[in-house]
């Protein structure tokens, strides 16, 4: 069973983290070239109780996007969705933490959600600000 520790020490071993509180880190991963890409993980729980982890990543502030074209290229990716929180434009994905495994239900997400927010970054602002 996988805890919210064992995705924690999972994320402090392999990536310059940002800011951390009990429930939530800011991190940054390499892209393509010489792009990063920020990412928050959140970890949250259902009305059961039930855990989850969401992962997400900002694509631009909303203002400054053309939300339309956002929706569009988010609707090609292969894991999360667009949302839009406290001013800026996101893809998250969530995953559910009991039967987590750490390697292939929340590296590669994170992974392909990365990617994939960077490159609409990329495309919506022509700039690595996120």
């Amino acid at each position: 069973m996988t805890s919210w520790v064992d995705v924690i020490n999972y994320v402090r071993l392999r990536y310059e983290v940002l800011e951390e509180t009990d429930d939530w880190l800011r991190f940054r991963l390499d892209t393509e070239g010489e792009r990063t890409q920020q990412v928050s993980v959140h970890h949250l729980s259902d009305l059961g109780g039930a855990a989850w982890v969401e992962i997400s990543s900002p694509v631009g502030r909303a203002d400054d996007v053309d939300l339309r074209r956002f929706l569009e290229l988010a609707g090609g990716s292969q894991v999360g969705g667009a949302a839009v929180v406290d001013g800026l434009a996101l893809l998250k994905h969530v995953v559910p933490l009991e039967d987590l495994s750490v390697r292939e239900e929340f590296e590669r997400p994170l992974a392909l959600l990365v990617g994939r927010a960077d490159a609409i970054e990329h495309e919506l602002t022509s700039r690595d600000h996120f």
